[in-house]
């Protein structure tokens, strides 16, 4: 009976450890200020992606953790106390959308370096709850005097309010298996650009989707988000063709549902 009764436990932990969360506003955070000009100072960021954000030949963007100098850890660190600072309630819808992603991902890289070294993300079991996983429902940010977790920028606040799928092309996980982290940081002048090269990007690369024999297999994050990719297989593979490549819109054409889906959470260390 305790094998059992393990095993079932262990089977509950998995899929609550990666089960996708709705989308669900946080109110609080629609406030923001149309027609300010001030704008968020994202260089320090910048800073870091230009030196240890690394290509690889096989299409992957890699972080070099083991190689980040302590003085530029902590100034990625000095970088997120600023974020915190900011009044983000003052700013522009567009500055909005910058500073939660920018902020996203420097958390998250921030954290596996706290961490370093570990083989994947979803061993940093700092997340409140039996069943969670991974550092995501930690309250890891104070902003307008409010604790944030990073599941409450991706789907109380990002998803919700943008109400756009590129959305997850622009959020990074620290997973081989997740879209890649840019080289620069998100400007609110080059949004449009910026998400529409992470989309290409992502759904052209392997890891995205991929047509053999006519089966379409594509990455686990249309399935987790299939509500925000037109709600059924349908809806993701409309979306796919939008992105798609001549080579792979071509295979798609005949494609009428997504036959397996695959992710990597590998961390995206790099060599």
């Amino acid at each position: 009976m305790f094998r059992v009764t393990a095993a079932l436990l262990m089977a509950l932990f998995s899929l609550s450890a990666l089960a996708a969360p709705k989308a669900e506003l946080w109110p609080r955070w629609e406030q923001h200020a149309p027609m300010s000009k001030v704008a968020l100072d994202h260089g320090a960021w910048d800073a870091f992606l230009g030196k240890y954000n690394q290509a690889g030949d096989d299409g992957i963007n890699r972080i070099a953790y083991g190689k980040v100098a302590k003085a530029d850890h902590q100034a990625l660190k000095d970088y997120l106390q600023r974020l915190q600072s900011a009044p983000i309630s003052k700013f522009s819808r567009a500055q909005q959308y910058a500073y939660w992603v920018n902020l996203y991902n420097a958390v998250t890289i921030d954290v596996v370096l706290d961490h370093y070294p570990v083989s994947s993300i979803l061993k940093i079991d700092i997340s409140p709850g039996f069943f969670s996983r991974g550092p995501w429902d930690k309250k890891l940010l104070k902003i307008e005097g409010e604790s944030l977790s990073l599941n409450d920028i991706e789907h109380r606040i990002l998803r919700p309010i943008w109400k756009d799928p590129r959305t997850h092309y622009a959020l990074n996980c620290a997973s081989l298996g997740c879209p890649n982290l840019q080289h620069r940081a998100y400007a609110s002048a080059q949004l449009e650009k910026m998400l529409d090269e992470g989309a290409r990007a992502f759904i052209n690369h392997e890891r995205g989707a991929m047509v053999v024999a006519d089966e379409l297999r594509a990455s686990s994050i249309y399935e987790w988000f299939k509500a925000d990719f037109g709600g059924d297989d349908a809806g993701v593979i409309a979306h796919l063709k939008q992105y798609a490549e001549p080579e792979l819109k071509a295979k798609l054409q005949g494609v009428t549902e997504i036959d397996s889906d695959q992710y990597d959470w590998s961390l995206n260390d790099a060599p």
